[in-house]
C-alpha cells in the first residue's frame, strides 16, 4: 500500500502497475514465490518430505501477513526476510509442526530477498517493454507521417539550416529502438537465480546443494548463474543504468517538445485536453505538463543510478549499507521511468503541430538560415574562399538593410552571374535544402520494424 505521502505525485509520476510491482505486497510476495519454490525444489530431489510442500505453498501467500507488523520489525532485524521467514514459520506450525521445520532450508535472507526482487524485476520489464514498443509504434507513425515537414534545425538554440519533423522525432525512434535491443540482451543476465546460503557456498545443504540449486532455478524459471552474486552487484546496476538512458532519452523528447511549445516558436504542442496544462491565475496558459515529467525523471533518474554504482564495493560476502541503499533505490527508479513512459503515451501519438508556424518561423531570419546552401552552389563555380566571402557580404547587407537575402543575392552582380533567378528561388526554399532527412527517417523506420518482427 502507497504511504499516505506519495499519493498525491504517483499518478503524476509513475504508472500504476509499476507501482503495484513494487509495492508492500509485491516485495513480499516475491519473497514467498521464492520460499514456496524452495520448498517444492527441496522436495522434487528428496531432501525434504513431500507432504510438507502444501503447508508452505498455502503460506506464501501476501495478503496472509500483517505489513506494518513486518515494518516495524525490520527496524530490529535489519532487512525484510528475517521477520518475514519467522512469520511464514509460524503460519506453517499452525498447520504442520512437521513442515515448518524445512521452512528456508539450507538459504539465507539475502538468498529470498534478492530472488523476490528477480521475479519483481521480471514483471516490471514486461511492463517497460510493452510501453517502448508502444512509444516505437507511435514514434514510428509520427516520424513518417512529419517525414518532409520542414522546421528550424536550432544548435546553440538559435536557428541553424532546416531539418524536418520526421527526422527530430525518429531520432526519438531510433534511441528507443536500442533501449529495447539493450532490455532484450540483458534479460538474460538480469533473471538469475540467488541462492548461495549463509556465505555463498551453500554449505548446510551437503552434496544436494547442486540439485536443489538447479531445481529451484526451474521452479522460478530464473537463470542459474555461475555463483551467488551476494556482493557482485553490476547485474542491478547494468539494468539501473539501462533505466537512466531510458530516462535520459525521454527527457530529451521532453525538452524538445517543451522549447517547440514555447509562445515564441509555437510549432508543435502536446494534445490538449479539459484541465490539461492550464494555469492557477492565467487562463490563457497551455503548459508542457507532459514533458515537464519527461524532463524531472530525466533529472532525478541520474542521482539513483549514481547511487547503485555507489553501492558496488560490497564488503566480502554480505555487505554493511551498500546493499541496504539498493532497496529502495532501484524501485524508485523503475516507477520514475514507468511514469516518464505513461506521459510519453500520451503525448506522441496526440502531437498537435503546426507547419504553417513551423514555415513562417524559417523565414524570421529572411533567407538568412539558407546562406550556406547558397555559398556551396557558388562554390562549385567560383570557388570556396570566394564563394563564402561573396555570401558572407551578402548576409551582412541585408542583416543592414533588414533586407530579405533573396533580394541582396538578386540585385548583386557577381551573385547574378553565376546563379539565375530560378535557382537562387531553389536554394532559398526550406523544402529543397532537407539533405538526406528523409533517409534517416526511413533507416529508423527499417530498424525498428526488424527488431518488431
Amino acid at each position: 500500500m502507497n504511504s499516505p505521502s506519495n499519493q498525491l505525485f504517483d499518478a503524476y509520476f509513475t504508472a500504476p502497475a509499476m507501482r503495484s510491482v513494487f509495492s508492500d505486497q509485491g516485495r513480499v510476495q516475491g519473497m514467498l514465490d521464492f520460499e514456496a519454490a524452495l520448498a517444492r525444489a527441496e522436495a522434487s530431489v528428496g531432501l525434504i518430505p513431500a507432504d510438507s510442500v502444501a503447508p508452505i505453498e498455502a503460506a506464501c501467500n501476501a495478503e496472509l501477513y500483517d505489513f506494518a507488523a513486518l515494518a516495524q520489525a525490520i527496524t530490529a532485524a535489519g532487512n525484510s526476510a528475517i521477520p518475514l521467514v519467522k512469520a511464514l514459520g509460524k503460519r506453517v506450525a499452525a498447520q504442520s509442526s512437521e513442515a515448518e521445520r524445512y521452512v528456508h532450508l539450507g538459504a539465507t535472507s539475502q538468498d529470498a530477498m534478492d530472488s523476490g526482487l528477480v521475479l519483481q524485476l521480471r514483471a516490471a520489464t514486461e511492463l517497460l517493454e510493452q510501453d517502448l514498443a508502444g512509444l516505437a509504434e507511435a514514434l514510428a507513425v509520427q516520424a513518417e507521417r512529419f517525414a518532409d515537414t520542414p522546421l528550424a534545425g536550432r544548435t546553440w538554440l538559435q536557428q541553424a539550416t532546416p531539418v524536418t519533423l520526421g527526422m527530430k522525432l525518429a531520432g526519438v525512434l531510433g534511441a528507443v529502438t536500442r533501449h529495447r535491443q539493450r532490455l532484450a540482451e540483458l534479460k538474460p543476465r538480469l533473471f538469475c537465480l540467488q541462492f548461495g546460503g549463509a556465505s555463498g557456498s551453500l554449505a548446510a545443504l551437503g552434496d544436494q546443494a547442486w540439485p536443489v540449486a538447479e531445481a529451484l532455478a526451474r521452479e522460478l524459471d530464473l537463470n542459474l548463474p555461475d555463483l551467488p552474486w551476494h556482493t557482485q552487484r553490476d547485474r542491478l546496476v547494468e539494468f539501473a543504468s539501462l533505466l537512466g538512458l531510458i530516462a535520459g532519452s525521454l527527457g530529451k523528447l521532453g525538452r524538445d517538445l517543451s522549447l517547440l511549445m514555447q509562445t515564441e516558436a509555437g510549432e508543435v504542442f502536446e494534445p490538449s485536453a479539459p484541465g490539461k496544462g492550464g494555469s492557477s491565475t492565467m487562463p490563457h496558459k497551455r503548459n508542457p505538463v507532459s514533458a515537464a515529467v519527461l524532463i524531472g525523471a530525466a533529472t532525478r533518474a541520474p542521482g539513483l543510478v549514481s547511487t547503485m554504482f555507489a553501492a558496488m564495493p560490497q564488503e566480502h560476502e554480505r555487505s554493511l549499507g551498500l546493499w541496504h541503499a539498493e532497496w529502495e533505490t532501484l524501485p524508485e527508479l523503475c516507477c520514475l521511468v514507468s511514469g516518464a513512459l505513461q506521459q510519453a503515451l500520451l503525448v506522441v501519438p496526440g502531437l498537435e503541430v503546426d507547419a504553417a508556424r513551423m514555415r513562417r518561423n524559417l523565414d524570421l531570419t529572411q533567407g538568412l538560415v539558407l546562406a550556406e546552401a547558397v555559398s556551396i552552389a557558388l562554390a562549385q563555380r567560383i570557388g570556396r574562399d570566394a564563394a563564402h566571402h561573396l555570401v558572407e557580404q551578402c548576409c551582412r547587407q541585408a542583416v543592414k538593410e533588414r533586407a530579405h537575402l533573396r533580394a541582396v543575392l538578386g540585385a548583386n552582380a557577381e551573385v547574378s552571374a553565376q546563379l539565375s533567378a530560378a535557382e537562387l528561388d531553389r536554394l532559398l526554399d526550406p523544402a529543397h535544402y532537407l539533405g538526406q532527412a528523409r533517409r534517416w527517417v526511413d533507416r529508423a523506420l527499417a530498424e525498428h520494424n526488424a527488431f518488431s518482427r
